[in-house]
């Protein structure tokens, strides 16, 4: 059975959009009866809005298909040239060295692949980044005071003083960027030895990054490895009284590490052309304009700036390494080898 298939983790979400195309939206004059599918690993209450924009401005029915970016590889090795989907879109880069290894995608226009610097791009210009997230320790504002008691490394947070403060979310992917960073940069040895050192701290598991920062507010525990977008979203719901803080690690630290949600077209699709006009639209000012204000995630593209008190991406100093390169698999072997996943 297709992973889309198995314990409900797919919802499918279809929509037809009968709307006047404004012509100075680009794929207009292609509007119509044009369908696009997109098999997506992105969050659906935080995408939809835009690609229900993008319909309405096009005319062209979209259809997108959420799944964990795992399933969708899954699915996508099965279906290989069958599939019918024309554009994958990733929450994270994990999937993409297997679909590029599987000769599964385009390459892009030059003039997409332009539009995003060569750090958030693929090196095969298979794919571009769409928006970013740095990764950060949060910490109760409370319990932690940063300047004394938080480390200048992830590698640290295996010292005993942080015994039963730690929250992770080891089955998540997003949180499993993390280990990879450690295992590209410091080597097996190490990140085996770093998630035996976290696991002996006793740390809390939890499902997902966003349940990690809430218990981090709520003094469940003390700190968590997490995205930077969480917390300015609780604050923008809860007040500035929320009780968890970003702290950003620095120097090329893995747990600096900088991924984006990236996008590309299958080598498969009947409408390519349909598909590079959508890309084209995910890197423009208004969608860009919407990660920044609305997900609070670092635009790539458009000359946007971040929103809020963010710091620029130049000043983070995050690890100059190819996620959309690296082995998924090899960083699920290392958390099974420690016991910490099935």
């Amino acid at each position: 059975m297709s992973p889309f298939n198995q314990l409900g983790r797919l919802r499918w979400t279809g929509w037809l959009v009968a709307a006047l195309c404004a012509s100075s939206v680009a794929g207009c004059s292609n509007a119509g009866n044009e369908e696009l599918i997109i098999y997506s690993s992105r969050t659906s209450s935080l995408v939809q809005p835009l690609l229900e924009q993008y319909a309405e401005q096009t005319g062209v029915d979209i259809r997108v298909r959420y799944a964990t970016t795992a399933s969708i590889v899954a699915t996508l090795l099965e279906e290989a040239q069958n599939s019918p989907a024309d554009v994958v879109y990733f929450a994270e880069p994990s999937g993409w060295g297997v679909l590029s290894e599987a000769g599964m995608l385009s390459r892009l226009p030059e003039g997409l692949l332009k539009k995003v610097d060569g750090r958030f791009r693929s090196s095969r210009g298979e794919w571009v980044g769409t928006s970013g997230r740095s990764k950060v320790v949060v910490y109760n504002t409370e319990n932690v005071v940063p300047e004394r008691d938080l480390p200048q490394s992830v590698m640290d947070f295996t010292d005993p003083k942080w015994k039963d403060r730690i929250g992770w979310a080891p089955t998540h992917g997003e949180w499993q960027i993390t280990l990879t960073a450690i295992r590209l940069l410091k080597g097996e040895d190490a990140a085996g030895s770093w998630l035996e050192g976290i696991k002996a701290n006793n740390p809390k598991s939890y499902p997902n990054l966003i349940s990690i920062v809430q218990a981090v507010a709520s003094g469940e525990v003390d700190v968590g490895f997490v995205n930077h977008y969480y917390v300015p979203r609780l604050i923008d719901e809860q007040g500035e009284g929320l009780k968890a803080r970003n702290y950003y690690l620095k120097n090329g630290d893995p747990g600096a590490v900088v991924d984006v949600a990236g996008i590309a077209i299958l080598q498969s699709s009947d409408s390519s052309k349909a598909a590079e006009d959508f890309i084209k639209f995910m890197l423009d000012v208004p969608a860009q304009q919407y990660f920044a204000e609305e997900t609070h995630e670092y635009p790539v593209s458009a000359g946007v700036p971040p929103a809020g008190d963010l710091p620029p991406l130049s000043s983070l100093g995050p690890p100059g390494i190819d996620l959309g390169q690296s082995e998924l698999e090899s960083t699920i072997r290392l958390l099974r080898e420690a016991g910490v996943i099935p």
